[in-house]
């Protein structure tokens, strides 16, 4: 006799799982950090286990200094004792690392759910190399099954959401699905550390990332999209043994 299925214990055992292949990733990465570095310090729960490991480095005496993402990374790296420097203090990072929602064969990213789209986004582009540590589950095929995030001004959110939606269908996406990110709880609006409103745009699938960029980055309201193009050198998929290290062609 077949013993029924205990879904509550098959899903912990998944989100344990996950979690094993995320520090795994986030150890990997750690081999890309040299003394003397400025490092920028992503968000989410992969980003998390990579600030928490190079913590124990700084205390083994590694010398480098970090540039968080949000205020949440802010915090735990102050937590794990590593040295901070403004975005507004740096010319150039030497190398972020940071997790992605989703990543496509041509290191496409679809980034953001963690509410610092924006400040991810800043710290990327100044850095000379990207990272991109995640469970391998993040390697898809094609991008949009994860909502992309769409930060927006609070003024006129309603009018840019409407727009996103025109920008959706224009780019031949499978879903024009847009909705105001808010919490659970209260149900209001999400802030971003940027002071902003979230949008999340199902399109389901994105046939060409880089017509929705631009076109996204066309709409008057719109702050940045979670869409990152021509950015990540190198992506680190992390498995329940190891990780898989990816790099770019092109760089």
């Amino acid at each position: 006799r077949q013993e029924p299925r205990d879904e509550t214990k098959e899903k912990g055992r998944a989100q344990v799982s996950a979690d094993i292949a995320k520090f795994n990733a986030a150890q990997a990465a750690l081999d890309f950090v040299k003394d003397g570095m400025i490092v920028g310090l992503g968000t989410g729960s992969t980003s998390a286990h990579f600030v928490r490991l190079l913590g124990e480095r700084v205390r083994q005496g590694l010398r480098i200094k970090g540039v968080p993402t949000s205020e949440a990374t802010r915090n735990l790296a102050e937590q794990a004792g590593i040295a901070l420097l403004e975005i507004s203090q740096v010319t150039s990072i030497d190398v972020d690392v940071d997790g992605a929602d989703e990543i496509d064969p041509a290191f496409r990213l679809v980034k953001g759910g963690g509410g610092a789209l924006l400040r991810e986004k800043i710290v990327a582009v100044a850095s000379k190399s990207m990272v991109v540590i995640a469970d391998e589950s993040k390697w898809v095929e094609t991008l949009g099954a994860f909502p992309l995030p769409v930060e927006v001004t609070r003024f006129g959110f309603a009018l840019t959401l409407e727009r996103v939606r025109r920008v959706l269908r224009g780019t031949k996406c499978a879903g024009d699905e847009v909705v105001l990110r808010t919490s659970g709880k209260s149900n209001e609006p999400v802030i971003t550390d940027g002071g902003n409103y979230s949008l999340d745009a199902h399109a389901q699938s994105i046939p060409a990332p880089e017509d929705l960029g631009a076109a996204l980055k066309d709409i008057a309201g719109v702050v940045e999209h979670g869409l990152f193009l021509n950015l990540a050198r190198t992506v680190i998929l992390g498995q329940a043994k190891g990780a898989v290290i990816k790099a770019h062609e092109s760089f």
